[in-house]
């Protein structure tokens, strides 16, 4: 399948990304990719050094009549996140990714891309690789763990760079120059209950919501997109409003950063008829109200075997309603910067199992204080059922600096080549350069890419001639940087 993607121009770019894309590298599971980055800047004899989270540092000096210039660091993850379609086979610790090309668009079979950020670690390694490129000094930083933690950024100490100006290759629309983003904390609530003996009198079924769109927890959370585990919670609420129920499990979602797609419950109901009536007009009722947003929409039953074990009505109605009202989605949007995402929570994952439960979500704001409330807010709805609360992943935004000087520059570059003034903003998506400029707080950063679509879903792709607009930028950015 990557035949036809390593023929695409630049072919130099695509080519490394074919070949990145060959290496398992989940995050938190990098150890591969690592290993192929450091073999990488070693076979081009560059001064290679790996820190002690991971993180790949490869620099490379300037070409010939660039030696005045500033150095850069180029900057992107080398992580991605791993997500795939329930009726895909596919390992991802063990596969390289299934690529093939769709008109304008590269797209995985089935699973995420890798686009975010495979794209800016291949169009690093094309600018190390490169005989013919003028470019000035050049720090490559190859961060590990950025989708899950950024801990590569954390764990990166002052002093291992030289750079005055940062490029951070991590941006999903060619039009923007990224000049802030949002920080986030991991909000994890978990507890235990008592169980009971599931009924022998009922009928059992596996009540299933999927084929939801999902996507980037920042970058798509204004989306208004539905969330599973919002979702198969609700329904179960109506469903025990009207019918007897008994719950014996409840799981959905996956990652932090990913606005779940699925969910589902196993149940258990005396009156088999009211329970399909009742399922049949949640699914009318769902598809209309989100037939714009997630028009693959789709709520199910089948039967399954009866559980040993199941939740007390008494839990389990204090379980829904402590979902019902954790906060998903916008919080507050920005009083400032028009159309930004101020603060928002993504509820990633729910289990509940064997009398334990978990929620896992992930809040993000550009206003600390305001990430820590709607943090503590959600801890309080939690403790309300007796669980207990953790916060953990912490992370600082990235606060906007527009007058930098690589600001000005590549602002004037951007209109020069596309006779269109660039959109210079912030995100709500959690860039890395907030932490990075924690250790380095007098270097410039700004970051840009291609336009890359469904993020963090199996229907990431990014536009190919999105690619080549990015890769002139990139390339003419570099004869623009300022002398030192």
């Amino acid at each position: 399948m990557s035949a036809e993607v390593r023929a695409l121009e630049p072919t130099v770019m695509w080519n490394h990304f074919a070949d990145l894309n060959a290496v398992p590298r989940p995050s938190k599971k990098e150890e591969r990719v690592i290993a192929f980055a450091k073999k990488f800047g070693e076979d081009l004899g560059f001064p290679t050094y790996v820190d002690e989270v991971g993180n790949v540092i490869i620099k490379k000096p300037a070409s010939s009549g660039m030696e005045d210039r500033k150095t850069i660091v180029l900057q992107s993850h080398l992580d991605m996140v791993h997500q795939k379609n329930n009726a895909t086979n596919f390992d991802f610790n063990t596969e390289g990714i299934r690529m093939y090309v769709d008109g304008d668009w590269v797209r995985a079979d089935g699973t995420t891309l890798g686009a975010d950020n495979g794209i800016g670690v291949a169009s690093i390694m094309a600018l190390l690789s490169s005989n013919d490129i003028s470019h000035p000094p050049i720090e490559a930083l190859f961060t590990i763990d950025e989708e899950t933690g950024m801990t590569g950024a954390m764990g990166l100490k002052g002093g291992l760079l030289d750079g005055e100006i940062l490029l951070n290759l991590d941006t999903e629309d060619d039009d923007e120059l990224t000049i802030g983003c949002a920080g986030g904390i991991d909000v994890t609530a978990t507890g235990h209950y008592i169980e009971q003996h599931a009924d022998d009198t009922r009928s059992w079924y596996k009540l299933t919501l999927n084929g939801l769109t999902g996507g980037h927890s920042g970058m798509d959370i204004h989306r208004g997109r539905a969330n599973a585990n919002k979702g198969i919670n609700r329904v179960l609420a109506e469903i025990n409003d009207n019918v007897d129920l008994q719950i014996a499990k409840i799981d959905g979602g996956s990652l932090r950063n990913a606005i779940p797609r699925e969910s589902f419950a196993v149940i258990g109901v005396h009156n088999d008829e009211a329970l399909h009536v009742h399922v049949k007009e949640l699914q009318a009722l769902l598809q209309d109200e989100y037939r714009s947003t997630d028009p693959n929409l789709a709520l199910h039953m089948e039967k399954t075997e009866m559980p040993n074990k199941a939740l007390t009505n008494e839990f389990a109605k204090n379980f829904i309603r402590a979902i019902a009202v954790c906060p998903v989605g916008i919080w507050r949007m920005s009083p400032e910067i028009e159309g930004l995402v101020q603060t928002s929570n993504n509820l990633a994952r729910v289990l509940v199992e064997d009398g334990h439960y978990s929620a896992q979500c992930l809040t993000r704001s550009s206003v600390d204080s305001e990430k820590m409330d709607e943090a503590n807010t959600i801890k309080a709805l939690f403790e309300l059922i007796g669980g207990k609360v953790e916060f953990g992943g912490s992370y600082p935004g990235w606060t906007p600096r527009p007058d930098a000087e690589i600001v000005g520059v590549m602002s004037n570059l951007y209109k020069d080549l596309f006779s269109e003034d660039a959109h210079v903003m912030a995100c709500h998506a959690g860039l890395e350069c907030g932490i990075l400029g924690t250790n380095y707080p007098e270097m410039e950063m700004i970051s840009f890419g291609p336009n890359i679509r469904g993020a963090h879903s199996p229907d990431e792709c990014v536009q190919i001639s999105s690619v080549q607009k990015y890769w002139t930028l990139l390339l003419e950015t570099l004869q623009r940087i300022p002398k030192a």
